[in-house]
């Protein structure tokens, strides 16, 4: 009885509205709707999240609302007028300068920060020598601080250079030597004997064999020093692994021209990355995608792609630029290029046509 009295009195409310709506007051039916909307908001947010530009808006509608309307916003009226107030407050406080010193740039903090981690050595007076060097006036006291804040040692007892940075000093003396094997057809497996330049990246591939010996593997070490000359004298180690394929006789070679052997920690390959990348890529564009019938047709494929290697292939390192790069300067706006196949098409290389 009672439920079909509430749905009776609702029609006849609802009958009413609709002829509210029809005679033009289909606003006063929205505000209706909106009421009643944020009744049910009320009920599900008890504290709504304001944005600073929601607020403005309230505190400026509350001074056009009479206050016996207020009932309609959702906070209470001591929170608009609080509102209000720092509105004022905002908008006649003048502003000023921070107590202190000024705050040091971003940019020159990130430089301070770039030349303490380029440069483990230096301490933050050395790096305040730096800067003054650089235009750029920092109390030391300052460069401490910013040292200090990052988690970096303002005095000069970091630690060392890596293993990365030791090899990039040294590069230009660094020679790297390892064998890397390749099966033909007939499953005979041959040995390839090379040396790196690390300043250069330039290969040297010195021996091939199926039986590599302690003496055949020193008297490939002598062939190089030769081909090498006098660029050999710039030279003062030679990096290597623990095999036993070099004996003593091999260390002793290289010692006599005043150059100094290192072997590479057991199962380190890291040590020697720069062999190791030469050996990937020597598989990946040439002998993983050819079939090897012999010494002689092997030590002719590797003879053809070392060339195109040191001659032709761009290396990330150098700059996009081989080992041995060409005199020339191809002007592509004016020139033709032209394609010239290596090793049977398999390597392409590409130069102006004349």
């Amino acid at each position: 009885m009672s439920v079909s009295l509430v749905y009776l009195l609702l029609r006849q409310i609802l009958q009413m509205l609709t002829q509210l709506a029809r005679d033009g007051g289909a606003k006063d039916v929205e505000i209706l709707v909106l009421r009643h909307q944020v009744a049910v908001l009320r009920r599900q947010v008890h504290r709504p999240d304001l944005q600073p530009a929601d607020r403005v808006v309230l505190a400026v509608l509350s001074r056009l609302l009479p206050r016996p309307r207020w009932s309609v916003f959702f906070v209470t009226p001591a929170t608009l007028l609080r509102w209000h107030r720092e509105l004022f407050a905002r908008h006649w406080t003048y502003p000023h300068a921070r107590p202190g010193r000024p705050p040091v740039d971003k940019q020159v903090r990130d430089l301070v920060l770039r030349l303490a981690a380029e440069n483990p050595s230096w301490g933050h007076r050395r790096v305040q020598g730096e800067l003054v060097g650089l235009g750029c006036r920092l109390a030391a006291s300052t460069v401490w601080k910013i040292l200090n804040q990052a988690g970096v040692d303002p005095a000069p007892r970091r630690s060392g250079p890596t293993w990365k940075q030791f090899l990039a000093a040294q590069a230009h003396t660094i020679l790297a030597c390892d064998f890397f094997t390749v099966d033909t057809v007939l499953f005979k497996r041959i040995y390839v004997l090379f040396f790196v330049e690390i300043a250069t990246r330039q290969v040297h591939v010195v021996g091939v064999t199926a039986h590599p010996t302690g003496t055949w593997v020193a008297q490939q070490a002598r062939n190089l020093l030769m081909d090498l000359d006098q660029r050999a004298t710039g030279l003062r180690f030679l990096l290597r692994d623990r095999d036993t394929k070099f004996t003593s006789v091999f260390d002793a070679v290289f010692t006599a021209e005043g150059i100094d052997v290192i072997k590479n920690p057991p199962r380190a390959t890291r040590a020697n990355s720069f062999a190791e990348r030469w050996v990937g890529t020597v598989r990946r564009e040439c002998t993983d995608r050819m079939l090897i019938v012999g010494e002689r047709h092997l030590a002719a494929v590797l003879a053809g792609y070392t060339s195109h290697y040191n001659g032709h292939r761009p290396h990330r390192s150098l700059g996009q630029r081989p080992p041995n790069p060409p005199t020339r300067v191809v002007d592509l706006n004016a020139a033709r290029v032209q394609r010239r196949p290596i090793l049977g098409g398999l390597i392409n290389e590409y130069s102006q046509a004349a």
